[in-house]
């Protein structure tokens, strides 16, 4: 008896770069030479080791590039490793307004001519081994004639979409206590303020629907033994919110946010069941559903006000309770 062929739904393009975002990958500006000798470079985190003998390695781009031509015409490339102190330099060779992405910028020639960036962590100059189409991209195929190792930094980290050195440097902040308060209060009101504005235009049924089943899952765990579960709950909340707004830049802003959010509700404040706020998430939700975008954001911000109040008198108390040192 034939099986029924499952039935395979469309990829949703914006949702296949998202999760591609989860697996954090190095960060590198490729580099070779125009046919007059011209430094050109391009920055990519889609670099790979393909095989040790030979030693080759690859890199894709894509077709829409403006430097494909130059690629494709040139015998060679080099891979420069990236370090977390040349984030800006992943910028500089990432920007299409910037013409000139050498300029300014400390370089050498290879012995195979390809330009080296200096005080990255590593480089390799590749002659060009293959090269083949795959979808909207090309794949080149190196092989690595030269290699150099360079400063002893941190690789620079690229991970859903941030530089991971600035999770960690927030995390790292929020642990020390460096970040206050109020100044986080304040950012939530702000940047999900302005999401749930954009979600009340922009949202689609399903994305609300998100939304209610995070509110749902915090709902259903609320028991001391349940916090792990209740905190990705939390965190799936307002990154469902932040899907739901549709802009990238502010959806990049928000997962530094939860970041955030996740370290001080596991290390920092006191997290306890809170049936009673239970209706103002719900009417978040509800007035997503109506797009009544100033109803949302005045629940957001009850919200956020009575945790904190409550929140901050039972962390007196606690402190009030708890035994002195002598």
């Amino acid at each position: 008896m034939n099986q029924p062929t499952p039935h395979a739904e469309p990829i949703d393009p914006k949702l296949f770069r998202q999760l591609l975002g989860c697996f954090p990958t190095g960060v590198a500006v490729i580099t070779t030479r125009t046919p007059d000798g011209t430094p050109v470079g391009l920055t990519c985190n889609s670099f790979s080791s393909v095989s040790l003998e030979p030693p080759l390695v690859l890199f894709s781009l894509r077709k829409a590039s403006s430097l494909l031509g130059t690629f494709v015409e040139a015998d060679s490339f080099a891979i420069n490793i990236l370090s977390q102190s040349q984030d800006q330099l992943s910028g500089r060779f990432a920007s299409s307004r910037i013409a000139d992405k050498f300029e300014g910028v400390a370089w050498r020639p290879g012995p195979l001519g390809t330009p080296l960036v200096d005080d990255c962590l590593a480089s390799f100059e590749c002659r060009v081994h293959a090269r083949h189409e795959a979808g909207d991209h090309e794949i080149f195929i190196g092989e690595v004639k030269h290699m150099r190792s360079g400063c002893a930094d941190h690789a620079l980290v690229f991970y859903k979409g941030a530089y991971m050195m600035l999770a960690e440097s927030l995390r790292q902040r929020v642990l020390e206590g460096q970040l206050g308060t109020v100044d986080i209060d304040e950012a939530y009101r702000a940047l999900y303020g302005k999401l749930l504005r954009l979600a009340c235009e922009r949202a689609t049924p399903e994305e609300v629907d998100a939304i209610e089943a995070a509110v749902e899952e915090i709902e259903q765990h609320q028991g001391a033994d349940a916090l792990p579960r209740r905190i990705e709950a939390t965190a799936r909340f307002f990154s469902s919110i932040s899907l739901a707004g549709h802009n990238e830049a502010l959806r990049l802003m928000a997962q530094t946010m939860t970041t955030v959010l996740r370290e001080r509700m596991t290390h920092v404040i006191p997290v306890r069941p809170r049936p009673d706020v239970f209706p103002l998430r719900r009417k978040v939700v509800q007035c997503l559903r109506t797009r009544d975008a100033e109803g949302a954001v005045a629940a957001l911000d009850e919200l956020i006000t009575m945790l904190r109040r409550d929140g901050a008198a039972h962390a007196e108390e606690a402190a009030v309770a708890a035994p002195v040192e002598h």
